[in-house]
């Protein structure tokens, strides 16, 4: 019989695999590849149009960062520039992967901040540190570790950034608690995930291919925001910054074994990257704030009030 922890064990070791084999392809110069067979596995090393990683940084973030960083960015959003950084604070990067996400949360803090990466991959952590010592970045620090079992103490860090990994873990509830954790009284979640809006197959949720690709492994919006509550946070919200059609259904549908021409259409506008804001109360039980419930529809005179 497959456990719960089994399973979780099964997605860890899969992306472990994905994602060194991303990071070896950067470091060995092969960027013609994608990083897990199909156009859209949370990022890919290719030019090549993905729907979920294109046009995530301008002009002005890629001449910051070495190239190799930029290419090994496999993520769905651009946290740092949606968490308001601010100079002197220390930010954690969830699954930091080449380390683009750090480097540029280093600058916004600045000399006073620090910048943590965590990840579990030998070989991005390889990348990253290399990636590091190219860009001068005295303030980055890169963890190696898995974000289910954050290696920092207590109430040490005032921003926890992620992109598009916590989607990956099988044990999100736990993430969301250790996120928490860590963070100070008052400190803030600021992550770009993909998230789901409404039903989906039960074939795409159980592919691993589309798991690794940052899709099987999204979680419905009100379970996220769920989570978030019961991990403790307070003032969550979910703001849509790419919600995917057809035509981007049927590319990350790509490679993963599905019929396209039958699952795109019934995925559509179902997926979207989305950035997730929640706070920790500054008081030791503070009330949460009412989630907000722009999704729902008005069906009765008690949810109208």
């Amino acid at each position: 019989m497959t456990t719960i922890n089994d399973a979780a064990g099964d997605v860890r070791a899969s992306v472990r695999e994905k994602y060194g084999q991303a990071a070896r392809r950067v470091i060995e110069g092969d960027t013609a590849g994608s990083c897990c067979g199909s156009s859209a596995c949370c990022g890919s090393t290719t030019e090549a149009w993905d729907p979920i990683t294109a046009n995530l940084y301008d002009d002005g973030e890629k001449a910051g960062v070495p190239a190799e960083a930029l290419l090994a960015s496999l993520g769905c959003g651009n946290p740092t520039a949606l968490a308001e950084l601010h100079e002197g604070e220390i930010v954690l990067d969830l699954g930091s992967g080449g380390g683009i996400d750090v480097l540029l949360s280093a600058k916004r803090v600045g000399p006073t901040g620090k910048a943590y990466g965590l990840d579990m991959t030998d070989e991005m952590l390889e990348l990253a540190n290399e990636n590091r010592r190219r860009a001068g970045a005295d303030n980055v620090e890169f963890l190696k570790g898995e974000i289910e079992n954050i290696p920092l103490p207590d109430n040490s860090v005032d921003v926890v950034i992620s992109n598009c990994v916590i989607n990956l873990s099988g044990d999100k509830a736990r993430v969301l608690r250790e996120a928490f954790r860590v963070l100070k009284p008052g400190g803030r979640f600021a992550v770009s995930d993909v998230v789901v809006r409404g039903e989906v197959p039960d074939e795409v949720k159980r592919n691993m291919e589309l798991w690794i690709g940052c899709v099987a492994g999204a979680l419905e919006e009100m379970e996220y925001r769920d989570l978030l509550a019961d991990a403790g946070f307070r003032r969550v919200d979910v703001e849509p910054t790419r919600i995917y059609q057809v035509e981007d259904a049927a590319t990350f549908l790509t490679g993963s074994g599905l019929d396209s021409s039958t699952f795109a259409a019934q995925i559509e506008g179902k997926f979207m990257s989305a950035f997730i804001r929640a706070v920790k109360p500054v008081k030791p039980g503070t009330k949460l704030q009412p989630l907000p419930t722009t999704n729902a529809s008005c069906c009765g005179p008690e949810c109208c009030s």
